[in-house]
């Protein structure tokens, strides 16, 4: 059976100690297995107190992050480092055991060129250092590919199979490639082939629409989506992203710029439905 997630960023705009417990307590109240907690500020992240709300709400967390501006992996990796290190003891904290996201670069960072093969040794190098450390924790990792207005480093999901394997070369299979479908609409021919090819690394997928509001309201071919992950044998987890409460710092870097088109509980309650209805009918649950 799947299990199924929400982002935080769909009730909440920030996450603090308070607006946390709420989003936790309202992932229980819908029905989802999990949230997935976005770990942006490890220092200030009171880990106690999110683990009684989840243990309260019957649900367990990931967590998922963006480097900071001066922590981009390619030219800060030491910074980098500590900084995910930091991630990891406040997700192992809470009992997690999954760290995603934009984990090997800062999002909205752009040099106006391709990426380089030294920039992307370094994640390697970098990031086999991590997952070498989440796997001492019993921990897993996965890298997002993200659009090409938000990241040079990593846009489909072939390109970021190659940097898993590498890692994986290396001795460390416990990364994995963070798939999305709002980054796929605008990166990839197509969502079925993405998915398959990727089979042997997709391990978290964000389902996400492409105006980033309701699930099922805008242009992702989900016949598509859940035929592929069927056919790839993908047994990860399914994890609404919808955006309802917008922080500067995200609205930046990802240029959302007007709110969805539903409110949040609309998108949580109607949108786990439609991830429900998606993978019954294509044999994933």
């Amino acid at each position: 059976m799947p299990t199924y997630g929400a982002h935080a960023f769909l009730w909440i705009g920030e996450w603090t100690t308070e607006s946390g417990n709420h989003a936790i307590a309202e992932a229980g109240k819908t029905g989802f297995d999990f949230i997935e907690i976005p770990l942006l500020k490890p220092d200030e992240f009171d880990a106690r107190a999110h683990k009684q709300a989840l243990d309260d709400a019957g649900i367990y967390a990931t967590a998922s992050l963006v480097l900071p501006k001066d922590a981009h992996m390619p030219v800060a990796p030491q910074k980098a480092k500590t900084f995910l290190f930091k991630a990891l003891d406040q997700l192992q904290a809470l009992g997690g055991e999954m760290l995603c996201g934009c984990i090997g670069y800062s999002l909205g960072t752009l040099t106006g060129s391709p990426p380089t093969e030294h920039e992307r040794a370094v994640i390697i190098d970098t990031l086999t250092e991590v997952a070498e450390e989440a796997q001492r924790r019993g921990m897993r990792l996965a890298l997002e590919a993200c659009n090409r207005y938000e990241t040079y480093l990593y846009n489909t999901l072939a390109d970021t199979q190659e940097t898993v394997r590498a890692i994986r070369a290396r001795g460390f299979d416990n990364i994995q490639v963070h798939g999305d479908t709002y980054h796929m609409n605008i990166e990839e021919e197509g969502f079925y082939n993405p998915i398959v090819g990727c089979a042997e690394t997709l391990g978290y997928m964000h389902l996400s629409e492409s105006h980033r509001g309701l699930v099922g309201s805008g242009t992702v071919n989900w016949a598509d989506v859940f035929r592929g992950l069927k056919d790839a044998g993908y047994r990860g987890p399914l994890v609404l992203e919808s955006f309802a409460a917008i922080n500067p710092d995200l609205a930046a870097a990802t240029c959302l710029w007007r709110p969805p088109n539903q409110p949040p509980g609309v998108l949580a309650r109607e949108g786990l439905a439609f991830l429900r209805r998606g993978a019954e009918a294509a044999g994933l649950a």
